[in-house]
């Protein structure tokens, strides 16, 4: 996609991605932020993407507003469960930022199917790919993932 047509989606896209990050947070301001970092992302994989980016712009927005609530509303642990708690955090917090070291092609293939848990063709339908480069995409970001993680 060229940069003037990603000009053009993400002003059409916009009141929509902020409609619905208002729906789940309840506040202007966080929903514009939220949009902000999904319309961000969508910029960081302008070059792959396939027009119209509406599908994979609702997914995005979606689960930034999912992670923005659970950010804002994390329950406070038992004392005895905080230590594996903690663990598991941190290896979450670890992997997450391996994950956004990625290309955004793989960053988001690899989150649609498991975060997401997303079939192949409905991921190769939002990025405007066939299933067998969703599956390679797939791998590549996996195997990045594992050297990456190995490496720490």
């Amino acid at each position: 996609m060229t940069e003037e047509t990603f000009q053009d989606e993400a002003r059409r896209l916009r009141p929509k991605l902020t409609a619905l990050a208002r729906r789940y947070t309840d506040d202007a301001d966080d929903a514009e932020d939220i949009v902000q970092d999904a319309l961000l992302k969508l910029w960081l994989m302008h070059d792959d993407l396939q027009s119209p980016p509406d599908g994979l712009a609702m997914v995005l927005t979606r689960n930034l507003s999912i992670d923005h609530l659970r950010r804002k509303n994390r329950p406070c642990p038992t004392p005895e469960i905080v230590e594996t708690e903690h663990e598991d955090d941190e290896r979450i917090e670890r992997m997450m930022r391996v994950i956004d070291t990625l290309p955004g092609l793989q960053q988001i293939v690899l989150r649609l199917r498991h975060m997401e848990e997303m079939e192949f063709r409905d991921i190769a339908r939002i990025t405007g790919t066939s299933e067998a480069a969703v599956r390679k995409t797939l791998s590549r970001a996996r195997k990045a993932v594992a050297e990456k993680l190995s490496k720490q």
